[in-house]
């Protein structure tokens, strides 16, 4: 009995030593963690086609750029057609650095610039609860990317440019939920990915954060979301932008929909009443930025 028992221990020791992910993914804890971090980080409205009754994380609807049209990989933990093959340390990478595990680089239009703020320890547990999910044997949809940006080797020059890698730092200065609330837009939720404007290059224009942009994902208009009064969220109380994250109901009675009602729906107002509190309290405290093209509206919410 003693030597069964023994043997069993050096099996699980064995398979932790293989598979770093295996004890994690089987943590209660982590997994529970990692399926709220899941719906902070909007990870099902890329890698699923949902409205067409697509599989969880088996792969995204089509998203159209000026560069060409990406589509959602599969993540599910398939290991031939998804991530199931990857380590912790592959998840890590991919994310922090937008690299996969064979050294090919990821597209930005993976929002990694923004994902390589998230912890190390959100990020393993964000890995767990995608391996707790069932396994999709889908292949993922090839991109369809112009001549010459599907040359993944410029992006080399682009992450040179554009690409500064985490994690995040709290600011020292600043209280524990305004940091919170740093970490919840810039890292998990990237709102800055969608609203701040981009340069010719696909990069963002950092001097311009969350301004709003006409020409956002598939073309449509992306709200100002600064603190300017005439054309962001500036005339906004503090319980306004508190409903929006929890309802999605604007001031003036209308509802949010089109992209930023999945956010809401399967994101915002998923989170706790702190870390919508966090979020409200960032995004107050921003620089405000006009920009009348963009302007924090019912219609720029659709």
């Amino acid at each position: 009995m003693c030597r069964r028992r023994d043997r069993l221990l050096w099996l699980l020791v064995l398979l932790a030593a293989v598979a770093p992910g295996f004890a994690r993914a089987g943590d209660a804890g982590a997994v529970a963690r990692g399926a709220y971090l899941f719906a902070v980080a909007g990870c099902a409205a890329c890698h699923s086609d949902l409205e067409r009754g697509g599989p969880l994380l088996a792969g995204g609807p089509a998203l159209k750029t000026p560069f060409g049209t990406f589509y959602g990989p599969n993540i599910t933990p398939d290991p031939t057609d998804g991530i199931g093959s990857w380590s912790d340390a592959d998840f890590v990478q991919a994310l922090r650095e937008g690299i996969r595990p064979d050294g090919t680089h990821l597209f930005p239009v993976f929002p990694y610039p923004s994902f390589t703020l998230i912890t190390d320890s959100d990020l393993l547990d964000l890995k767990a609860y995608i391996f707790s999910l069932p396994p999709v044997p889908v292949p993922s949809r090839p991109h369809d990317v112009d001549f010459p940006f599907s040359w993944r080797w410029l992006q080399v020059f682009w992450r040179w440019l554009n690409f500064s890698p985490g994690p995040y730092r709290p600011d020292a200065t600043r209280s524990a939920v305004w940091n919170r609330g740093a970490y919840l837009v810039l890292a998990l939720g990237h709102c800055g990915e969608c609203h701040t404007p981009r340069g010719s290059l696909g990069g963002l224009e950092t001097d311009l954060a969350f301004s709003g942009t006409t020409d956002g994902p598939d073309g449509h208009k992306v709200p100002n979301i600064t603190p300017d009064k005439a054309t962001g969220i500036g005339g906004w109380t503090h319980g306004q932008l508190l409903r929006l994250l929890r309802s999605g109901m604007l001031p003036d009675g209308d509802a949010v929909g089109g992209v930023m009602g999945e956010v809401v729906d399967r994101g915002t107002s998923k989170m706790t009443d702190a870390d919508r509190e966090a979020v409200a309290t960032y995004l107050e405290s921003l620089p405000p930025i006009s920009n009348p093209g963009a302007k924090a509206s019912a219609a720029g919410f659709n």
